[in-house]
């Protein structure tokens, strides 16, 4: 679950940046600008950053409020998964990150794969889609998140970390076990989900 006064700030931004949207008199203008501005004081409480910071970068998000994307390439070879270490914390994960406009989904994963470990990839199958706040114990984030796992099978390419990583490597069921995760992006819960399905080869794709 979580806590109260991110339900709430998120909520709060969707009514503003929703009313924002389709408001037509300035009035209405002002009072969605200061339901958001509300908004942002509440997240600064909580996160690094100050509420003008903030309120900015919830003005950029435009248009009717959804949820965010984010793509995770499901990489096994030799039995072992591709995981990669982010630099932010240290923490390893599955290779992903935001899809962007204008991509198909097998495009922004392959991409992203690429990107964060050197490896080209051919997205085969999905093998889920959830909802990030579901997938317990993650930390807060001021946006709702959907997460869509990606089984991809590698097609070219070599280990080589990027600008956002500094590890590429592939490991057993057992050595992912022991390793710090970047939690915020792949869970322990994931990883065991996903040799499971290369174990028993039942790919059926799970949701929420």
């Amino acid at each position: 679950m979580n806590p109260k006064w991110l339900e709430w700030a998120r909520d709060l931004q969707v009514v503003a940046q929703n009313g924002l949207h389709y408001a037509k008199d300035e009035y209405d203008v002002r009072r969605y600008e200061t339901i958001q501005r509300i908004a942002a004081e509440i997240l600064a409480t909580r996160f690094d950053a100050s509420a003008e910071e903030i309120e900015r970068r919830l003005a950029l998000e435009e248009g009717h409020a959804t949820p965010k994307v984010d793509v995770r390439g499901v990489v096994f070879r030799d039995s072992r998964i591709l995981l990669v270490r982010e630099k932010k914390d240290g923490g390893w994960t599955l290779p992903g990150g935001w899809a962007d406009a204008g991509e198909v989904p097998s495009e922004a994963v392959e991409r992203e794969v690429r990107e964060e470990s050197g490896f080209a990839t051919r997205a085969v199958r999905l093998l889920a889609l959830y909802d990030r706040d579901r997938q317990a114990p993650v930390p807060p984030y001021p946006f709702r998140i959907y997460k869509a796992f990606f089984l991809c099978e590698i097609v070219g390419g070599e280990a080589a970390p990027s600008s956002e990583t500094d590890g590429v490597a592939f490991f057993t069921e057992t050595e992912a076990a022991g390793l710090p995760l970047s939690v915020a992006r792949t869970t322990q819960r994931q990883i065991e989900l996903f040799f499971l399905m290369a174990r028993t080869g039942d790919w059926t794709p799970l949701f929420d």
